[in-house]
């Protein structure tokens, strides 16, 4: 029996298994005794699947086996599990009672908890892991450190980046590619390049990865030179021989503009793997090629090459993009051959394709269809949904993500604030306001109230929306007064119209639409002599509106017509 469950951990590192078996091979594990490292392997290996197969419960039952003492490779694969369903919330749970269990966060945990921060775009929640990375003596860590900058790299200002990498006492190579990872993913070359000349004065060589960082940072034309010069230097050094290198560079001449170079470079591939395939096909939608990369994308299949699944969801984007509704339903059935449209990122990417092609029923469908969602896809159908006047539904979507054991968050509640004043649901919308603030304590932001007093101003109730607004905890902006506004001109509101087009005289003094908007309302109420001061307000800061020109094509030339 020992030599069997022996071969599945062995079989079972390479693949995941069916939920049927998993049970099966729990309840065997259950009745079997193993020794203690075969029998980790073997929890690592059940619990891994659970979590692949959604069984999250299941997952948890299986750490919490008080039988055998926890390990930190099973908390780091069950946050990891969390971290994919963008969970957040159930991630830090688990990292804090990790913290309060026997078993100490090793590095690879620190760095899961990060990289789920980074993914649920939590800078608050970053900067606290990193609060506790250094009061647990781990920043030094080379694991720790290099996920530090590549979550400050993407969620905080690059100078806490810089900190970061600056505190740390002898950055390896690892280090140093990551932090030339952070200027790449803001496109800061020149910093990218003094970063690289620091790295050789150091003493470090230089990888294929390093190459790949240097090369992600050179995004516009004025890099293209300095992209020559670095092509050379991975020529001289024979890192161009790597396919990452090699489909860095392809990626960096498209995104340069330098197309000629682009295509020679990777005609010249004899055998283009699928990364070099993804950055050229990936590098012509990022400049507004979509024809040509989907045709791409053809001659790539037919080469025989498989893609992945974020390529896949970076074609659903530009589908979305470009409102092509038949281009989404072929890379749908592509991705149902393949097995790919149970991917979240990809089930995601088709969800936003078919609702901005403006059918939401298609966008439902798959939802409805996925077997395991999280939150960002629960959000999505639910804005979609929203934007498409089916504003009832999306409520109803927000109680299947409640019984689904999802916690909503910020954004959920102002995709159904956007949903109810779409559809005009007054009601609804004051509960979902409420039970956002009570039930499930989140906190209310300045998008939220710009939803709520565009709601009340629709139905006229200007003094409410006027008394909500004295009451916010926080400055109001010029969202909030601008819908009160839009609401008093609707309703011919002149006095409390003066009144908010002041305010925002005082938060915008140098924007007219507001003015403007004054002026038509006091028009509307035949109040000219206020028409007159207010039109010689915008006269004396000499505000004008814009001439509208059109273009109208005849005989291949292009006919330019002025409208006064």
């Amino acid at each position: 029996m020992r030599g069997s469950l022996a071969a599945v951990t062995a079989n079972g590192a390479a693949f995941l298994l069916p939920l049927p078996h998993t049970k099966q091979l729990h309840a065997r594990l259950l009745v079997s005794s193993v020794p203690d490292d075969l029998h980790l392997r073997l929890r690592l290996l059940l619990l891994r699947s659970y979590a692949a197969r959604g069984d999250l419960g299941s997952a948890r039952r299986l750490l919490d086996d008080r039988r055998h003492k926890a390990s930190p490779l099973l908390y780091n694969a069950l946050i990891r599990a969390h971290a994919r369903r963008l969970d957040l919330r159930a991630a830090l749970a688990l990292f804090a009672c990790m913290r309060r269990s026997a078993t100490a966060p090793d590095a690879h945990t620190f760095a899961c908890v990060l990289r789920a921060c980074v993914d649920c775009s939590r800078p608050d929640a970053a900067r606290a892991a990193h609060a506790i990375v250094v009061c647990s003596a781990m920043s030094s860590h080379p694991v720790v450190g290099s996920a530090l900058v590549s979550a400050y790299a993407k969620l905080g200002p690059l100078a806490d980046v810089r900190r970061v990498f600056d505190g740390l006492p002898e950055p390896d190579l690892v280090l140093w590619n990551s932090m030339m990872s952070a200027y790449g993913y803001r496109g800061m070359w020149y910093d990218g390049l003094d970063l690289f000349s620091a790295m050789r004065r150091a003493g470090e060589q230089p990888d294929g990865y390093s190459m790949v960082s240097l090369v992600s940072s050179f995004w516009n034309h004025e890099a293209l030179a300095f992209g020559h010069a670095v092509h050379g230097v991975c020529i001289k050094g024979g890192y161009d021989a790597g396919h990452h290198v090699r489909s860095a560079l392809v990626s960096m001449y498209f995104r340069c503009g330098c197309m000629d170079s682009g295509h020679t470079l990777f005609d010249n591939l004899l055998d283009a793997d699928l990364v070099t395939w993804s950055s050229l096909i990936t590098g012509l939608l990022r400049i507004g090629m979509y024809g040509d990369s989907f045709d791409l994308f053809q001659r790539m299949c037919h080469s025989g090459r498989r893609p992945d699944n974020i390529l896949l969801a970076s074609l659903l984007s530009a589908c979305a993009s470009t409102v092509n509704i038949n281009h989404s339903k072929e890379i749908h059935c592509f991705a149902v051959r393949l097995g790919a449209h149970l991917d979240i990122k990809v089930s995601s990417s088709l969800i936003d394709a078919y609702a901005k092609c403006g059918f939401p029923d298609l966008a439902y469908g798959v939802f409805f269809q996925m077997p395991s969602k999280n939150l960002v896809m629960y959000n999505t159908v639910i804005s979609n949904l929203g934007s498409h006047g089916f504003a009832v539904k999306a409520i109803e979507i927000l109680d299947e993500m409640i019984s689904d054991n999802l916690r909503p968050d910020s954004a959920t509640f102002s995709a159904l604030l956007a949903a109810c004043c779409h559809a005009g649901l007054l009601d609804e919308g004051w509960k979902l306001f409420s039970r956002m603030r009570d039930e499930f304590n989140i906190l209310v932001k300045i998008e939220h109230y710009v939803y709520i007093v565009r709601l009340l101003a629709t139905f006229g109730q200007l003094r409410a929306a006027y008394d909500l607004i004295q009451t916010m905890p926080v400055q109001p902006d010029s969202g909030v007064w601008g819908a009160l506004l839009w609401g008093c001109c609707v309703h011919r509101d002149s006095s409390l119209g003066r009144i908010v087009a002041e305010r925002l005289s005082e938060l915008c003094p140098d924007k007219a639409s507001y003015r403007v908007m004054l002026s038509n309302l006091y028009a509307s109420q035949e109040m000219w002599w206020d028409v007159e001061d207010v039109r010689a307000d915008l006269t004396n800061d000499d505000t004008h509106k814009n001439t509208a020109i059109s273009w109208v094509g005849g005989q291949g030339n292009d006919y330019r017509t002025s409208i006064v």
